[in-house]
């Protein structure tokens, strides 16, 4: 059907030129027929062909192109949502239509229906053990990765996410590459063969030190499965010991070497009264050496013990209820007092040091009533042992520190468990009578903060081994099928819309679409501080204040994170050369050379005759909702854009668009139809 404005011009510019060329023979018939006609006949006759175009256009727009209009967006909606709930319905002189047109709608609808009925109870089975299979490896606190022989990410679990939390974020079908970009791993996957052993590996990095082993899962596939597994604290204990060791080791072989030489010397001289008293001299030195040396080895291996006890996440509570049951049968009674946490500790042992501190402040102070209080600081919890009297002197906290855990040889000391966590053990005197005195040791906070219960996503995307079967990371673009391309949908928000004359971003969105679905849990979405002012105006649009982005990163922080988060992916934005253009006025430096889609140059292709492109009409054509509080927010808009190229989609594909260099060149014609 023809352009509507251009219907509307043609129809208009007709009508004109009846109307004055009819005007223009009324008023010569007047002049020069003898003797006069009617006047009003003439008129009538005159502007006759003028009422009759603009009567009969009206008649056309209303009968005839507005309902084929309806029908073509009924059409395309139909092509691009399916199970829409609603549709336009046909009027004019298509109402006959209507009846013939619902049965085709409703007999396609019922047999998407069926077919999705037998696909569901097809699945079912399988779909219950690939649950079982997710509970399994989300339960696993080994971290682990699969990825395909490109390289691109199939699976993680929730351990991977927590130790690589610090890395590039997991996503599926990202390049392993930039989530540990060690070349030694690269190198280690690109000549990995299928029948090779597991084959570990030690990656270095700035703060921790990954041990990992790669290993090829059995079948045609052949993925590489990656477990990992944080080393730097096995590697740093081991480091002490080994340098402590290598230190204790040549003073214990001078002393014993000398010990033996000064005895042999000593039986030797026997006759010589002034040579013995210097070798017994010689003999009692290295003695005190020898025993201060076995000491210091003694205390490494003691120490040592503590150094392969991992610090897990304990519940305060927990930690409370053992420590009362240890020490009811010294009638010691402890309570808890103020909001309780998770701490990371080595429970046997802080248990053990905690009862010998209480059953020492009960003999010291003849005390037993105490009360235990968490207070939460910068990465740390405080835990306060609080009771009525007087303070710990500090020589006797150092006399604690030196005394054994156990009553066993070799049992590690206090100073070994505060070493272990970090941790020191201090005395805070009461500022007022009333007030309680505390001891007070400083232990690691877990992640998990106040939250008693982890809270757990139900079915996380963390898996898609339909992802190997795309095609290679490094085949042509242009080429690629369009719903075999990572695209990565986003969106700004920004201080006004004058670029160019200094407005800025304020807020920088993305998710991430792959192998023609949108991920839920993968997307980018961060505050920025533009270094000025916030009009109103634009405020009363996206809501963002000054306050809202006063504590958030510069653009210059934010710009790189985003960078590394598109990657090589296809960038889709609707309306695109702004987003474009802030992106490139904020980091000149940045280079983004991805490819870009814009939704609204290819709504205009598909539909060049009809009106209303933007966002809200697009987003109420094909029944996009935004969740309440989401649109005019970045990730909100960029959510809805991606759900709106995912029904363009399908549009494209019947129009014979099915590459992404096929699809740039449709969105260059809609680009220059504007």
């Amino acid at each position: 059907m023809p352009n509507r404005q251009n219907l509307i011009g043609i129809w208009l510019l007709l009508t004109g030129a009846a109307f004055v060329i009819g005007i223009g023979l009324a008023m010569t018939l007047i002049s020069q027929l003898q003797p006069p006609v009617p006047m009003a006949l003439i008129w009538t006759l005159g502007l006759f062909p003028g009422a009759l175009l603009l009567a009969l256009g009206l008649v056309l727009e209303w009968r005839l192109f507005a309902p084929l209009r309806q029908l073509q967006v009924l059409l395309a909606r139909l092509l691009a949502s399916p199970d829409a709930k609603s549709d336009f319905p046909l009027a004019g002189w298509l109402n006959g239509l209507q009846s013939d047109l619902d049965q085709i709608r409703n007999g396609w609808r019922q047999d998407r229906q069926r077919l999705k009925a037998a696909r569901t109870e097809g699945a079912q089975e399988a779909a219950s053990t690939q649950q079982e299979l997710e509970s399994l490896v989300q339960s696993l606190s080994l971290p682990l990765l699969i990825c395909d022989k490109h390289q691109r990410l199939l699976l993680f679990n929730q351990a991977a996410v927590e130790l690589l939390s610090e890395h590039s974020p997991l996503g599926l079908g990202r390049p392993l590459t930039q989530v540990l970009p060690h070349s030694s791993l690269k190198d280690a996957l690109n000549h990995f063969d299928a029948d090779s052993a597991p084959h570990p590996l030690l990656l270095p990095g700035e703060q921790h030190w990954l041990r990992c082993e790669i290993r090829t899962l059995a079948g045609a596939s052949q993925h590489r499965l990656i477990t990992l597994q944080d080393s730097t604290a096995a590697l740093r204990a081991d480091q002490q010991w080994q340098h402590s060791l290598s230190q204790l080791l040549p003073r214990l072989r001078g002393h014993a070497g000398s010990l033996g030489s000064a005895t042999e010397a000593l039986i030797q001289s026997r006759d010589n009264p002034d040579l013995s008293r210097r070798l017994e001299q010689a003999i009692e030195q290295d003695s005190e050496g020898l025993a201060h040396s076995l000491d210091s080895l003694t205390r490494l291996i003691e120490s040592h013990q503590l150094g392969h006890a991992r610090l897990e996440d304990t519940w305060s509570n927990d930690l409370c209820h053992a420590l009362q049951a240890k020490l009811k049968p010294a009638s010691i009674q402890i309570t808890p007092i103020g909001i309780p946490a998770w701490l990371k500790v080595d429970g046997p042992s802080l248990l053990a040091l905690l009862e010998h501190v209480l059953r020492n402040l009960k003999q010291a102070q003849n005390i037993d009533q105490f009360e235990l209080e968490l207070l939460l600081g910068n990465r740390r919890v405080y835990l306060d042992l609080c009771w009525q009297g007087d303070a710990i002197t500090e020589t006797r906290l150092a006399s604690w520190r030196e005394q054994s855990l156990f009553d066993e040889p070799l049992s590690p000391r206090f100073s070994d468990v505060l070493s272990q966590h970090g941790a020191d053990l201090w005395s805070l005197p009461n500022e007022r009578p009333e007030d309680p005195v505390r001891l007070r040791l400083p232990l690691p906070a877990s992640s998990r903060g106040l939250t008693p219960v982890a809270k757990v996503r139900s079915r996380p995307e963390f898996h898609d081994f339909s992802i190997a079967q795309l095609a290679p990371p490094d085949e042509d673009l242009a080429s690629r099928p369009l719903d075999q391309l990572e695209l990565v949908v986003f969106d700004t928000e920004t201080t006004g819309l004058d670029l160019r004359g200094g407005d800025r971003i304020i807020s920088l969105a993305g998710c991430r679409i792959l192998n023609g679905r949108l991920l839920a849990d993968d997307s980018f979405d961060q505050l920025v501080n533009p270094g000025r002012s916030i009009p109103q105006a634009s405020t009363a649009i996206h809501g963002l204040t000054d306050e809202d982005v006063a504590q958030a990163p510069p653009i210059e922080v934010v710009l790189p994170n985003f960078h590394r988060y598109a990657g090589n992916a296809v960038l889709v934005a609707h309306n695109a050369a702004f987003d474009v253009l802030a992106l490139q006025l904020a980091g000149p430096s940045i280079e983004f050379t991805n490819p870009v889609l814009d939704t609204l140059f290819l709504s205009r292709a598909l539909d060049p005759t009809l009106d209303g492109h933007g966002l809200d009409a697009l987003a109420e054509r094909f029944e996009l909702q935004f969740p309440p509080g989401t649109r005019h927010t970045a990730l909100g808009d960029a959510r809805v854009t991606a759900e709106l190229l995912l029904c363009l989609l399908p549009r494209l594909k019947a129009r014979g668009v099915h590459t992404l260099g096929e699809a740039l060149a449709l969105q260059a014609k809609g680009e220059h139809s504007q």
